[in-house]
């Protein structure tokens, strides 16, 4: 089970203390780097979660093509945040643990576990136990089958939202289950305008409904490869047209794969593979000493986690929904 780190373990060399969000500066309509060298610290890191109070983030980790993938974990405690480490649940070997979602209430906490070949992938959940988690247990059949399901996603009302492969090779789409009382119904495979291009996966639902994020492979408005879009819905279970995120988010490495807005509502993180505009060279020029510099900062061509003022997203709203 998961339990707090000692008061020994909480993270100081960088001087935090216990502010919101790792005590980071806030961004505003531009995207930043979200806590460099503590979260996006130059390892492939993607997958963000939060809980409702903000003293828990989470988010994943991996290497070797996800021949190694964990969750890593810090929280809120005493005079500062603790340093991250690997969630206990996610710590077996040869087996890939990653994309944890929150349940809106912070009740339960979900995550996705592939088996080794990665030719399998189920959807687990735990509940709250105190300070930490109860015992993972898989969510079980209609919503895991023996194929690949992941990147769960929660409103308010319980209701699944989670990526599902199937039909052609390749084929990635976005389901919904909706709660009943022995678990969850039936997924429903949602519409075109969610599933709109050659390939959709990993969206982040709104709490309350109103939107879903949607990473996108296959439109002919993508800036390149793969961009996230915002699909809006109505009361009546309508869905607007998919609206590409633009520039300021989406670029032409094709590399946008993880959406989320922080429970608060006021930040979009997202992940993306990012490279400087200036890499700093040194003066006598590239120098191996330099290269291993730049290989362990982030911006190194893996993926980070970046946020920005999640305003524009509702300014992206259409008329009707």
């Amino acid at each position: 089970m998961l339990r707090s780190i000692a008061a020994g373990l909480v993270w100081m060399a960088t001087g935090l203390n216990a502010g919101p969000y790792l005590d980071q500066p806030a961004p505003g309509e531009r995207a930043e780097l979200f806590a460099p060298g503590i979260v996006s610290d130059g390892l492939a890191n993607r997958d963000l979660a939060i809980t409702p109070d903000g003293r828990e983030i989470y988010w994943s980790t991996n290497l070797r093509e996800f021949g190694v993938s964990v969750i890593l974990y810090t929280r809120r405690e005493g005079d500062g945040w603790t340093a991250p480490e690997v969630a206990p649940f996610s710590r077996e070997p040869g087996r890939a643990f990653l994309e944890p979602a929150l349940s809106p209430d912070g009740k339960q906490l979900f995550f996705v576990a592939a088996a080794p070949g990665g030719e399998a992938s189920d959807i687990w959940v735990m509940d709250r136990a105190g300070d930490g988690w109860g015992e993972p247990r898989k969510l079980g059949p209609p919503v895991n089958t023996p194929g690949k399901e992941y990147f769960p996603s929660l409103t308010r009302d319980g209701t699944l939202y989670f990526t599902k492969e199937g039909g052609a090779p390749g084929e990635e789409a976005i389901y919904r289950a909706r709660p009943v009382e022995a678990g969850y119904g039936e997924p429903e495979r949602l519409p075109a305008q969610v599933n709109s291009g050659r390939s959709q996966f990993n969206a982040f639902v709104d709490p309350d409904e109103r939107y879903l994020i949607v990473p996108v492979w296959g439109r002919e408005d993508s800036l390149g490869s793969v961009d996230y879009y915002v699909v809006f819905r109505s009361p009546d279970d309508r869905w607007s047209e998919p609206v590409n995120l633009g520039p300021r988010i989406n670029s032409a490495s094709g590399r946008e794969y993880t959406p989320y807005v922080s429970p608060d509502g006021r930040y979009f993180f997202f992940m993306a593979t990012r490279t400087p505009d200036d890499p700093d060279y040194p003066p006598g020029g590239v120098s191996r000493e330099w290269l291993q510099a730049a290989h362990s900062r982030p911006e190194n061509g893996l993926s980070d986690l970046y946020w920005i003022d999640a305003s524009f997203i509702e300014r992206l709203r259409p008329e009707g929904f």
